[in-house]
């Protein structure tokens, strides 16, 4: 072959290429809300599940929403409620450090949320919850730390209409309706009770294993 030809055919190999690759758009391996994460996701908690300690609920005598001091101030939010809207939000809008616009996806019911009014910062691990599960031997300093938690995946936000469901249910008796979220929720709940060292019941983890069979 004439090496202008070879030339010729080079370039246009060239140019395929790149023209194929301009009009792809590549994946940034980023899960969204309700994401079932990788696989390598899914065994980690299956192991943190099997490392959870077993034990009987928890008395509810003393508890209190007020020993588990919320919202903190948060950098150059408002307060944590404010970071969790900005984090889990598209298109926010800001006036001052308060959000006063944008949309929500909620996890447990699929719900686009249109006004942050709408939306609730849910525990994930509700605070009830975690008194049942050891938290009511806590300091209230270290409650309040985990009433705020933004390093872990235990504030999400979600509708209002989910969260009322909610309460301070475990996965034994409430699943978000939303059953593609089932792999997540399962994830976030185990993660939460891991790094806090909290108890699960025997009801709990069935319905965890379960729930991360969706994964």
């Amino acid at each position: 072959m004439p090496l202008r030809t070879r030339w010729i055919l080079a370039v246009a190999v060239a140019t395929l290429t790149l023209t194929t690759t301009a009009g792809c758009e590549l994946d940034t391996g980023t899960p969204g809300p309700g994401s079932t994460g990788s696989s390598s996701d899914s065994k980690q908690a299956r192991g943190q599940l099997d490392d959870l300690k077993v034990a009987k609920a928890g008395s509810m005598a003393g508890y209190s929403r007020a020993k588990f001091p919320h919202w903190r101030a948060a950098g150059d939010n408002c307060d944590v409620r404010d970071t969790v809207l900005k984090r889990d939000g598209r298109k926010v809008k800001l006036s001052g450090c308060n959000v006063v616009a944008g949309t929500w996806t909620s996890l447990y019911d699929g719900k686009v949320l249109d006004s942050p009014t709408k939306v609730d910062i849910d525990h994930v691990v509700p605070l009830a919850n975690a008194w049942r599960s050891g938290a009511s031997s806590w300091t209230t300093e270290q409650r309040a730390d985990f009433a705020n938690d933004l390093d872990d995946p235990q504030l999400v936000a979600v509708s209002a209409t989910s969260n009322r469901s909610k309460g301070d249910q475990d996965p034994s008796t409430w699943k978000p309706s939303e059953s593609s979220s089932w792999c997540q929720y399962a994830q976030d709940w185990i993660a939460v009770k891991t790094r806090w060292k909290l108890t699960v019941t025997d009801a709990e983890k069935s319905a965890l294993k379960d729930m991360l069979e969706k994964c």
